[in-house]
């Protein structure tokens, strides 16, 4: 019982202790990262499966967004919270990993015959995606550069709580951030996001 506690205690002293740990590993204690690690696998790996389905992805995502972090722990600002830049680094990398996956199911289908010619290029039809299938895609990609196209504090408030699901208080608890703060952020960022998504309002009505 007093392990669950635990959990929720200060996010101050939580984000503290993230500082310790990265100062003991940019001095060269390597094994220190394994403390950061283990501490937000879970919370990374929920954050992933939110963006990706495929289980293998969303595993070796999780692996890459840690590996990435490491290896660029040198230029963390420590103005941030540790968690915050690490949720940054996992959305950029699914949204990376989508914007590929999209890019593979495109084919020269139709190249032109000289290289001083446009090229054509056909969507090739290897998984029969319907037209809805399709649009879902581009509203998950439209979505998601209307969220990174907000204000870092905004940003991250919005991922908290519509990809991570955490409620007002573990967002509260998370950020070091008044209840009230939470709450009236969060109705900034989805006025912010909203204004933003008006942008691609055809993808986000009826046909």
């Amino acid at each position: 019982m007093h392990k669950k506690h635990d959990i929720k205690k200060d996010p101050k002293l939580s984000n503290e202790e993230d500082l310790v740990a990265i100062d003991k590993i940019l001095a060269g204690n390597s094994a220190a990262f394994g403390i950061l690690q283990k501490k937000y696998k879970r919370l990374i790996t929920s954050l992933i499966r939110k963006m990706v389905r495929d289980e293998v992805e969303v595993e070796d995502l999780t692996q890459e967004t840690f590996i990435k972090a490491y290896k660029s722990l040198s230029s963390f600002q420590k103005n941030y919270t540790f968690s915050a830049w690490l949720y940054k680094i996992a959305s950029n990398s699914c949204i990376d990993y989508l914007r590929k996956k999209r890019f593979k199911t495109v084919s020269l289908s139709h190249p032109s015959p000289s290289g001083d010619e446009e090229i054509y290029l056909e969507i090739e039809d290897v998984t029969q995606k319907t037209d809805s299938a399709i649009l879902g895609e581009e509203k998950k990609l439209a979505l998601n550069r209307a969220i990174e196209s907000l204000p870092a504090q905004y940003r991250e408030i919005i991922k908290l709580r519509h990809e991570e699901e955490l409620d007002y208080n573990d967002i509260s608890l998370q950020l070091a951030i008044p209840l009230g703060t939470v709450k009236a952020q969060l109705f900034r960022a989805r006025k912010l996001l909203y204004t933003e998504l008006r942008k691609n309002l055809n993808l986000f009505t009826e046909h």
